[in-house]
């Protein structure tokens, strides 16, 4: 490797670096601004000598629970206290030892289940409970005390997380959903690259990276939901919830248009095998959706007026048609019934109601009549 391409590697790879740290800005005021609001509250108003929970309780509440619902953040919160609290009422009466570790995790995760918390409350609960039970010297002065510094610590990291530096519900729900528009266009241009040029083995390819794209649907559904009760707990961000509805009424539309997608581009890699006659203008449909896919990404980010990407699924419509008038074989109908299924999801995605989605889809798809 020569100087210049050691310089290139290097230089991507520290922009990448800074980028990473820019994204996660918010987080890292958000749990130093925690940590020492946690420690004054404990050490200064509430006189506990050492209440190193308290920091430490909010770090872990706004780490472990960035990006997911506030649910979490409160079940991570009472893991910590419920397995303090147990740890410092066991050793106070058992004392300290194997069994008695062993019967403070039992208690522990039986009593996280019992009150139907998730994975993060039993883990919360149990190692904390272990860490009291094994690490902390016995004292009078701290009994209890880690307790009271594990709420205090969880508490103010939720109060940090809703009012003081929360996270733009908004901007995390477009972070998530970035990736799911960017599969589906890719997948449709791959594809519809493969099926003009008669790889089929390029189309298999680009069905491989939609199934993968499953993943990125399902954050996308987390990152509604959290940005839901964000903007419902945050004063600051109160006035988003519009914006937001926008992407919560295209979220089921969106799930269809890439299960329908990758049907689509299935039966492409079998018109492609099968040496299936392909029309231009069946290319030119699946380019067109992946267009609407990318205006769709574009004018919901900028709470615009989705013309484009409205234009486009019609234009694809018409493409389709012309398609299915030259002629196609059993799976090129197919991939035109799909097309037309596709189109409806992302008008349906962009707002219009039903009627006006299926009207548009008949009148610039026609009906659809046997093959010649």
């Amino acid at each position: 490797m020569d100087a210049a391409e050691l310089r290139r590697r290097t230089g991507v790879t520290l922009r990448d670096r800074v980028r990473r740290v820019r994204a996660s800005a918010i987080l890292t005021v958000q749990a130093a601004v925690a940590a020492g609001l946690a420690w004054y509250v404990a050490h200064d108003l509430l006189g506990h000598v050492q209440p190193f929970f308290a920091p430490i309780a909010a770090v872990v509440t706004l780490a472990i629970s960035v990006g997911q619902r506030m649910r979490r953040a409160f079940e991570i919160v009472a893991g910590n206290a419920v397995g303090i609290l147990l740890g410092e009422l066991l050793i106070l009466v058992i004392g300290r030892g194997a069994w008695q570790v062993s019967l403070v995790v039992l208690l522990a995760i039986s009593l996280a289940i019992f009150i139907g918390g998730s994975a993060s409350l039993v883990t919360q609960a149990a190692s904390s409970g272990i860490l009291v039970a094994t690490l902390l010297p016995l004292s009078e002065d701290y009994y209890f005390s880690r307790f009271v510094d594990a709420v205090v610590g969880g508490g103010i990291a939720l109060v940090v997380m809703a009012l003081l530096l929360p996270l733009n519900p908004l901007t995390e729900v477009q972070r998530a959903v970035r990736p799911l528009f960017q599969a589906l266009e890719s997948g449709l241009n791959d594809a519809a690259e493969a099926l003009a040029h008669g790889d089929a083995a390029a189309a298999q390819e680009a069905l491989d990276h939609m199934r993968e794209a499953e993943s990125h649907l399902r954050a996308f559904g987390e990152s509604l939901k959290a940005a839901k009760e964000l903007a419902t707990v945050a004063p600051l961000h109160w006035g988003k919830h519009g914006l937001l509805a926008a992407y919560v009424d295209a979220a089921d539309h969106l799930a269809r248009a890439l299960r329908n997608s990758r049907v689509l581009v299935r039966r492409i890699v079998s018109m492609i095998r099968d040496g299936e006659p392909v029309p231009a203008s069946l290319v030119d449909a699946v380019h067109a959706l992946a267009q609407s896919v990318s205006s769709l990404d574009r004018e919901l980010a900028e709470a615009a007026d989705p013309e484009h990407s409205r234009d486009a699924a019609v234009r694809a419509l018409r493409c389709a048609r012309d398609a299915h008038e030259a002629g196609l074989a059993f799976s090129g109908e197919v991939v035109f019934a799909q097309l037309r299924s596709t189109a409806t999801d992302l008008l349906r995605a962009t707002g219009l109601p039903r009627e006006d989605a299926e009207r548009a889809v008949r009148r610039a798809g026609g009906r659809i009549t046997p093959p010649r």
